[in-house]
């Protein structure tokens, strides 16, 4: 594969460093993951409960934050390869906590839009997956795989994550015994202390040129993939608890307790991340993973049984992200270095423009008491992008299969 010509560079990290330095980087990570987890319990509580608003609004503003998320990602992306990761990072970084504190000092719909589109409350993804805050996971992803060998790319993608959904869990479980006025309070004190770890990080930077990205062509597949799981996630993933609130009436207490045992179950989903790839390749665990959840997802609407929805409920977030450090892998070393952030920029920048579409359908359909159809909805496109992976990446390298790779550095 042939890279690009870079501007300037920084000196490579040396191995010996490289642990502290993804060390730090958890840290600011750790610190958004547990405010994340505290918002994604309050915030449909705030809108549906405190302020008064209904569905509808809640879709509008899971909406704009949506589009929000795609532009700042696409934006971040192309900072991250052109003006620095770290430097990028820490702009976006600053973002969560005055997010937080917009919606701890103001409730007015305005406000809540303003909240919502600064800290990006797409709610379009698990506890882990960046729904909220997620501007700034393509850049966190590109210094993860800046630091790490290829070899253990997914291992240290799975850790991440691990540790980003149990923390998050946490923060939802830490919701239940906090009024929502005060988790928004919290979560900004939390995510305002993160940003201290980014200022010893170091991190080697390989900027490339606007004008050239020679692997255009496989972004553009991820991109397409991309584009049908956010359309699929937005039709969903931020109205599982606004179902559970409508139909089933439960109250935040409860609902941030299973909340809890849906993000620790994927959490630790993620570490079946390196044996999928071995034994199946990351495509095939897609298909495994990903066709499971649609199935179980159909029966959510149809069969009103409490039990049942919140063990699916619980399991779906694990089905949807124990393939995806191996997808973070296969991207990041299809990829030349100096097109990393724009690749994972526009990946997201796709998936959340999609996603915002989504979310609008879905808020209108639970406001006319319409639950099933995005349900359905969700299983077909599950299917057709499922097939698209097979098409796209089906005869990929030999490491995306569970082969050894020779070529591999």
């Amino acid at each position: 594969m042939s890279h690009s010509p870079v501007l300037a560079s920084s000196p490579p990290v040396q191995p010996v460093t490289r642990g502290i330095h993804l060390l730090w980087l958890g840290l600011f990570r750790a610190s958004r993951s547990v405010a994340a987890g505290l918002i994604t319990i309050a915030f449909p509580y705030l809108v549906l409960q405190q302020a008064g608003y209904g569905a509808w609004e809640l879709g509008l503003l899971y909406t704009a934050a949506a589009i929000s998320t795609a532009g700042l990602g696409l934006a971040v992306g192309f900072l991250s390869d052109l003006w620095g990761k770290k430097r990028t990072l820490l702009l976006v970084g600053a973002m969560l906590p005055v997010s937080s504190l917009i919606a701890y000092e103001l409730h007015s719909l305005f406000w809540l839009f303003m909240a919502a589109i600064v800290g990006g409350y797409s709610a379009t993804g698990s506890l882990m997956g960046g729904g909220v805050g997620g501007a700034a996971q393509p850049i966190q992803t590109a210094i993860v795989a800046s630091l790490a060998d290829v070899s253990r790319r997914t291992y240290y993608f799975s850790l991440f994550a691990f540790l980003s959904g149990i923390l998050a869990a946490g923060g939802a479980l830490l919701a239940k015994v906090l009024t929502v006025h005060a988790a928004f309070a919290v979560a900004t004190v939390v995510s305002l202390v993160g940003l201290l770890p980014l200022w010893p990080l170091a991190v080697a930077e390989t900027r490339g040129q606007f004008s050239r990205m020679p692997s255009f062509r496989v972004i553009g597949q991820f991109s397409v993939t991309g584009a049908l799981n956010g359309f699929s996630q937005g039709l969903l993933m931020p109205f599982l608890i606004p179902f559970f609130v409508l139909v089933y009436h439960l109250p935040e207490a409860r609902m941030a307790t299973y909340a809890f045992w849906g993000g620790t179950l994927a959490s630790l989903a993620l570490f079946a991340a390196p044996m999928l790839e071995r034994r199946l390749g990351f495509v095939r665990a897609i298909a495994l993973t990903r066709g499971v959840g649609a199935a179980l997802i159909l029966v959510l609407p149809f069969w009103h049984n409490l039990a049942i929805a919140l063990a699916i409920y619980i399991v779906t977030p694990a089905l949807r992200v124990a393939a995806l450090p191996a997808q973070q892998t296969a991207l990041t070393e299809l990829v030349s270095p100096q097109e990393t952030g724009r690749a994972l920029g526009l990946n997201q920048v796709t998936r959340l423009t999609a996603s915002a579409g989504a979310v609008s359908l879905t808020g209108y359909s639970f406001a006319a008491s319409d639950f099933a159809l995005p349900f359905v909805l969700y299983a077909g496109l599950m299917a057709v992008n499922i097939a698209l992976y097979f098409r796209f990446f089906g005869s990929a390298r030999p490491i995306l299969q569970g082969k050894p790779d020779a070529t591999a550095s």
